[in-house]
C-alpha cells in the first residue's frame, strides 16, 4: 500500500493510476490529475524533506488480515508516504518524512491496535534489513555485521567477515562490475506473483491440526500466507508461483500427517456404447481409447454395454474419448459427465459419514456387554450371567472383557496412529488426549486382568478393578460424537451445495452442423451452446439466434423471465422458458458468473473472522494446558491419598487414574475450533441464498460496527435510468404536443435525458415530426425547426438567452426543481409552451431501506455529483441525514474518509468505476450487482438483486453471525473452564461427586455438537 502525496488517498501500487519516481523514491497516484500536479512541482507535495525509512519488528500478527490492519492504520499517519507489513516476518517497513513522523508515534500505532513492539530490537532508519556480501554473496545483517561495512559511491556494503572486506577495499569494481545491485532489502512477493491454492484436507479432528498445518505451512519459502480452516477443512494458501509449486504445498501438508484430497487433474466419464455384443467388441473399445495420450484406466463390460474411463483432463477431453470410441464402429451415449471437485470433497464427506457410522455401531455393540457386566456388578452378582460371574469365574470375567474391549481399541485406532505421534512431535491434539486418557485405563485394566488370569488375585481386588469399560464406551461415545459432527458439519455448507446444484452436468453443442451432447466441463469458449425449452443454460454467452424468455430468479432474484433475443446475453444456470435458442460460449468454467458466486463464498467460507484470534491461540497451547490440569490434578490427589492420609473410594491409585482419565477426556479442543468458522460458514451461505455475497469473514464480522452509511446516487439510490415524470403545457398546447416536438428534436440527441424524452414519445406510441434543421447549444439545449416553425429546447439559461418570457411559468418550474427534477423548457415565438421535467427516480427499496437503517441507529448520507438543490431534495424524499453534493468521482473517497476523520465506521454503497476508491477507503465496501466489474472487485461485499434493502439485511445477517459467534465461544471457553475442573474432581470434597470418565467422553462429544447446532440456527434467523 501506498498513499498519494497530492490527495493523501491510500493505493495499490498495482492498482495505481500512475507512478512517478523522484530522488529514488517511488510515488503512487490514485488519477492521473494528481500525477501531472505532482510531476509539475514535486517539492511543493513533499516540502523539500528527504523521506526516511525504517523497520519495525511487529509481534501478534497472526494472518493477511493483522498486516492489512497495521498498514492501513500506518497509513493514516501524517508523513507516512509508503507502508508494507509482513505478517510472516513480523515486520513493518515504513517509508516517511521526518519531523512530521517518527518511531515512536508508529510504536504507538502499532500498540493501539492489540500487538507488540519489542523494546530491545530496532533496525537504523535509511539503512536495509538485510544486505548481501558482495564477495562471497551471503545474507548480512546490517546492524550486526562481522566484518563491517565500506562506503564506494555514495552506498555502502556490508561484509560477513573481515577478509571480505578487505577483498572488496582492494578492487570494488572487480567485485561489484560482474554482480547485480548489492544492496538488497528485505525479500517481499511482489502482489502481482501471488497465487491462491485452496486445498481439501482429510485427517484434521481439531483446532490444534488446523494450527499445525498453518505453521508449517508458513515456514516454506514463497508462501505469504497460509489460513487452514478446521470446520471447512480446507488450507487456503498464498504464494509466489515462481519459488513454490502445488506439488511443494501438498507435499508439506502430508509430511506434517494429513491428506490432501485430489480434486482435479484427474476425470471419469461413463457411457452406454451401443453394439459392443462380445468380449471382442469391448476389447476394441478399450484399446481404441488406450491410444489415447492422457488415459489413466480404461474399464469395459459387454453384458452391461459401459465403458469407464479414467483421463488426465489437462491432456485430454471427453469428445476426444468419444470420437475415438465412434472412430472404432460404436455408437456411445454419455451416462455421467465427470467428478469435478463438488463432487470429489462430497463423496469424502459422505464417506467419512459412513465410515464414522460403521465404526460407532460396531464399537457401540462390543462395548455395551462389557458396559452392563462393570454395571451390574456394583448392583448384584445375580444379573451377570452365571458363566462369567466374577465371583466363581474371574478368570472368564475378565478374559470376557479383554476379548470384547481389544477390538474396540481396534476400530478406534486412528486416535493412537495419530494422537502418539503427535505428542512426540510436540503438536498434540484432540486424538493425543483421547489416546492417552484410553490408554491409561485400558493398561491398568489388562495389567490386573493379567494378574488375574495368571491366579495372583487371590483377595479379589483386581477383579473388581477392571475399567476396560472405560476405554470401551469413551471410543464409542466420542466415535458417536464425531459421526454427529460430521453430518452437522455437511449442513453447514448446504448453501454452497444448493448454488453447484444449479448447474447442468451437460450441454448440446452444435459440431459439423449437428447437435453432440457433452459434459459442460468440455464446452470451450466459441462453441455454438443449443438450449430448448424446459432447460438450464450450460454456460455464459451470447444469443446468436432465437427468441426466448430465460428465468434469472438464481442471479438477480427477479422472478419475471427476462426476453432474449440475438446480441443478448445468458448465464449458466439460469432456465429457458418459452423458446430455443443458440448462443456462442463466451465465459465456461471457472469464469462463469456462477462459478465466481461459487469460489467467492467458498473464500468467505474459508477466511477467518478477527474474532478468532483468541480462540485460535488458545487452542495452540489448549492439549498441553490439558496434559498439565490432568498431571497437576493427579499429583494432588496421590498426595492428598499418601502424605495426608485421605480416603479416598477405590484407593488412591484408582481414584487418581479415574481423574487423570476425565480431565483428558473432557477437555475439548473441537469446540473452540468450530465456535467461529461454522458461524461463517452459516452467515456467508445465508447471504448467498438471499443474494448477498459475503467476500471475507472479516468484512461479515466488521459490518456489525457500522454506524454511518454512504450511498452513491445515481444507479444506486436511484434507477439510474433518467424517466420523464411531468408535463407541464401552457397556451393552449396540449401533453401530446409538447412531446412530439420535444421528441422529434431529441431523437437526434445522445444526451440522457434526451434519451429519455424520446423513450417517453415511444412508450405513448406518438408519432415523430421530420426536423429540417437542428443546431446543438452545448451546455444550454438545442434550436430545430418544425414544420417551418423555430423552436428552442433546454435549461432556463437558453430561454433566458433567447429573451423567452418566464415568468409564467417561474413557480411551476421552482416546485419542480425543489423535488428533485430537471425542467426542460421548449419555447417559441417567445413564448414559452411547455415544460418537460425529467428526473433519475429513486428506487422503490431506497426510502425505506433509509428508514429501516434510521430505526437500527445508524446515519444515512447520499453522495453525487449533482448540484446541491437537486441532491437535497433526493435526499429530502428518501429521508437522507447528510448530503455531500457537487462532489467529483476522484474527490468520493476522501468525503468518505472525512467522515472516518469524524469518528464513524462507515460502509460506502455504489455501482460504478468512479465509486472504486470510495469503496476501497471504507471500511465496508458493498457494490450492488447490477454496477461495473471494477466496483464489485473494490468491495467487500456484493449485493447480487441490486436492492438496497439487503443492506440492511446484510447489516441484521452480520449482527446475527457476530452474536452466534459469541453464544459459541461462551460456550466452548465455559464449557472447557467448567468441565475441566469438575474432572479434576473440585466437587468431591464437599460432595462426594467425582465425574466418571464415560460421562466425561458423553459431555465432550455433546460440546462439539452443541456448537454445531447453535451455528445452524442462522440458517433460521428472519432479516
Amino acid at each position: 500500500m501506498a498513499r498519494d502525496p497530492v490527495c493523501g488517498m491510500t493505493v495499490e501500487p498495482e492498482k495505481a493510476a500512475g507512478k512517478s519516481e523522484y530522488k529514488g523514491s517511488d510515488y503512487y497516484f490514485c488519477n492521473v490529475g494528481c500525477k501531472k500536479k505532482f510531476d509539475e512541482n514535486p517539492e511543493a507535495y513533499l516540502k523539500t524533506v528527504t523521506p526516511e525509512r525504517m523497520t519495525i519488528p511487529v509481534e501478534g500478527m497472526s494472518c493477511g488480515g493483522c498486516s492489512s490492519k497495521v498498514t492501513k492504520a500506518l497509513l493514516e499517519a501524517d508523513g507516512v508516504i509508503n507502508c508494507t507489513v509482513d505478517h510472516v516476518t513480523k515486520k513493518a517497513e515504513i517509508e516517511f518524512y521526518p519531523g512530521k513522523a517518527g518511531r515512536e508515534g508508529f510504536v504507538s500505532i502499532i500498540e493501539g491496535l492489540g500487538y507488540t513492539v519489542p523494546e530491545e530490537e530496532s533496525i537504523p532508519t535509511n539503512a536495509p534489513t538485510n544486505a548481501i556480501d558482495p564477495v562471497c554473496g551471503m545474507t548480512v545483517n546490517p546492524a550486526s555485521a562481522k566484518g563491517g561495512s565500506s562506503e564506494y559511491e555514495g552506498r555502502a556494503y556490508y561484509f560477513c567477515n573481515p577478509n571480505c572486506k578487505k577483498s572488496f577495499d582492494q578492487d570494488p569494481e572487480a567485485i561489484l562490475s560482474p554482480a547485480p545491485e548489492p544492496e538488497i532489502t528485505e525479500k517481499r512477493i511482489s502482489p502481482e506473483k501471488l497465487t491462491t491454492l485452496t486445498l481439501p484436507i482429510a485427517g484434521m479432528t481439531c483446532a490444534s491440526c488446523a494450527a499445525k498445518i498453518e505453521k508449517n505451512l508458513t515456514t516454506l519459502k514463497g508462501v505469504f500466507s497460509a489460513s487452514v480452516n478446521f470446520a471447512t477443512q480446507k488450507a487456503t494458501v498464498k504464494y509466489d508461483s515462481q519459488q513454490l509449486t502445488p506439488a511443494g504445498i501438498e507435499k508439506n501438508i502430508v509430511e506434517t500427517g494429513y491428506e490432501v484430497i485430489k480434486t482435479s487433474g484427474e476425470k471419469s466419464v461413463e457411457f452406454k456404447v451401443i453394439g459392443m455384443g462380445s468380449d471382442h467388441c469391448a476389447g476394441v473399445v478399450k484399446k481404441a481409447v488406450e491410444r489415447l495420450a492422457g488415459i489413466k484406466a480404461v474399464e469395459t463390460n459387454f453384458p452391461n454395454a459401459y465403458a469407464h474411463v479414467t483421463f488426465d483432463e489437462s491432456s485430454l477431453s471427453t469428445r476426444q474419448i468419444m470420437k475415438a470410441i465412434s472412430d472404432a464402429g460404436y455408437e456411445l451415449e454419455l451416462i455421467e459427465g465427470g467428478k469435478e471437485a463438488a463432487d470429489v470433497e462430497r463423496e469424502a464427506r459422505e464417506k467419512e459419514i459412513r465410515t464414522l457410522k460403521r465404526k460407532f455401531t460396531w464399537a457401540a455393540l462390543l462395548a455395551f456387554p462389557i458396559f452392563y457386566v462393570a454395571m451390574v456388578e456394583m448392583i448384584s452378582e445375580s444379573l451377570i450371567p452365571g458363566f462369567i460371574n466374577p465371583s466363581h469365574f474371574p478368570v472368564r470375567f475378565a478374559l470376557f472383557q479383554v476379548l470384547l474391549s481389544l477390538p474396540v481399541i481396534f476400530i478406534g485406532r486412528n486416535f493412537y496412529i495419530k494422537g502418539f505421534p503427535n505428542l512426540l512431535h510436540g503438536s498434540p491434539n484432540m486424538d493425543s488426549l483421547i489416546a492417552l486418557g484410553t490408554s491409561a485405563a485400558y493398561l491398568y485394566s489388562f495389567y490386573a486382568a493379567d494378574l488375574v488370569i495368571l491366579g495372583m488375585d487371590s483377595t479379589g481386588r483386581y477383579v473388581r478393578s477392571l475399567y476396560f469399560e472405560t476405554a470401551a464406551v469413551i471410543i464409542a461415545l466420542i466415535l458417536f460424537g464425531k459421526y454427529l459432527e460430521a453430518i452437522s458439519k455437511g449442513k453447514t455448507s448446504e448453501a454452497i451445495k444448493k448454488l453447484m446444484g444449479l448447474a447442468p452436468k451437460t450441454a448440446i453443442i452444435e459440431v459439423d452442423g449437428a447437435e453432440e451432447e457433452v459434459p459442460v466441463s468440455d464446452v470451450q469458449v466459441g462453441d455454438i451452446v443449443i438450449v430448448k425449452p424446459g432447460e438450464k443454460i450450460p454456460v455464459d454467452g451470447e444469443v446468436i439466434s432465437g427468441l426466448t424468455a430465460v428465468d434469472e430468479s438464481m442471479l438477480t432474484g427477479e422472478s419475471i423471465p427476462v426476453e432474449k433475443s440475438p446480441g443478448g446475453k445468458v448465464a449458466a444456470a439460469t432456465l429457458n422458458k418459452t423458446g430455443s435458442i443458440k448462443f456462442r460460449a463466451e465465459k465456461v468454467g471457472k469464469d462463469t458468473a456462477l462459478a465466481q458466486i461459487i469460489k467467492l463464498v467458498e473464500d468467505a467460507q474459508g477466511s477467518k473472522a478477527p474474532i478468532a484470534r483468541l480462540a485460535d491461540m488458545v487452542a495452540g497451547y489448549f492439549t498441553w494446558g490439558v496434559i498439565g490440569a490432568a498431571s497437576i490434578s493427579g499429583l494432588i490427589w496421590i498426595l492428598a491419598g499418601t502424605a495426608f492420609g485421605v480416603v479416598l473410594p477405590g484407593g488412591t491409585f484408582i481414584f487418581t487414574l479415574t481423574v487423570i482419565i476425565a480431565v483428558l477426556i473432557i477437555a475439548c479442543p473441537c469446540a473452540l475450533g468450530l465456535a467461529t468458522p461454522t458461524s461463517i460458514m452459516v452467515g456467508t451461505g445465508k447471504g448467498a441464498e438471499l443474494g448477498i455475497l459475503i467476500k471475507d469473514a472479516e468484512a461479515l464480522e466488521n459490518f456489525r460496527k457500522i454506524n454511518f452509511v454512504v450511498f452513491d446516487k445515481t444507479g444506486t439510490l436511484t434507477e439510474g435510468k433518467p424517466r420523464v415524470t411531468n408535463i407541464l403545457t401552457f397556451g393552449g398546447h396540449t401533453e401530446a404536443d409538447i412531446l412530439r416536438m420535444a421528441a422529434s428534436g431529441e431523437k437526434k440527441s445522445e444526451h440522457p435525458l434526451a434519451e429519455a424524452i424520446v423513450n417517453e414519445a415511444m412508450d405513448r406510441k406518438i408519432d415523430l415530426a421530420d426536423v429540417t434543421h437542428f443546431n446543438a447549444l452545448p451546455g444550454h439545449g438545442i434550436e430545430i425547426t418544425v414544420h417551418g416553425a423555430s423552436l428552442f429546447m433546454g435549461n432556463r439559461k437558453l430561454m433566458e438567452d433567447k429573451q423567452i418570457d418566464l415568468s409564467t411559468t417561474d413557480k411551476e418550474a421552482s416546485r419542480l426543481a425543489d423535488e428533485g427534477k430537471t425542467p426542460m423548457y421548449i419555447a417559441g415565438e417567445g413564448t414559452v409552451m411547455g415544460i418537460i421535467a425529467v428526473a433519475d427516480v429513486l428506487k422503490e427499496s431506497s426510502v425505506e431501506a433509509v428508514k429501516e437503517l434510521h430505526e437500527l441507529g445508524i446515519k444515512v448520507a447520499m453522495l453525487t455529483g449533482d448540484n446541491k438543490r437537486t441532491a437535497e431534495a433526493i435526499a429530502k424524499i428518501a429521508g437522507i441525514d447528510r448530503v455531500l453534493a457537487e462532489v467529483l468521482p476522484e474527490d468520493k473517497s476522501n468525503e468518505v474518509k472525512k467522515l472516518q476523520q469524524e469518528g464513524y465506521k462507515v460502509a460506502m454503497v455504489g455501482d460504478g468505476i468512479n465509486d472504486a476508491p470510495a469503496l476501497t477507503q471504507s471500511d465496508v465496501g458493498v457494490a450492488i450487482g447490477a454496477g461495473t466489474d471494477v466496483a464489485m472487485e473494490s468491495a467487500k461485499i456484493v449485493l447480487i438483486k441490486s436492492d438496497l434493502l439487503d443492506v440492511v439485511k446484510a447489516y441484521k445477517l452480520s449482527a446475527a453471525t457476530l452474536r452466534n459467534i459469541k453464544q459459541n465461544l461462551f460456550w466452548a471457553f465455559g464449557y472447557n473452564t467448567v468441565g475441566i475442573p469438575i474432572a479434576a474432581g473440585i466437587l468431591y470434597p464437599f460432595f462426594g461427586f467425582l465425574l466418571n470418565p464415560a460421562i466425561a467422553a458423553a459431555a465432550m462429544a455433546f460440546s462439539s455438537i452443541s456448537v454445531l447446532s447453535n451455528a445452524l440456527r442462522l440458517k433460521r434467523v428472519r432479516l
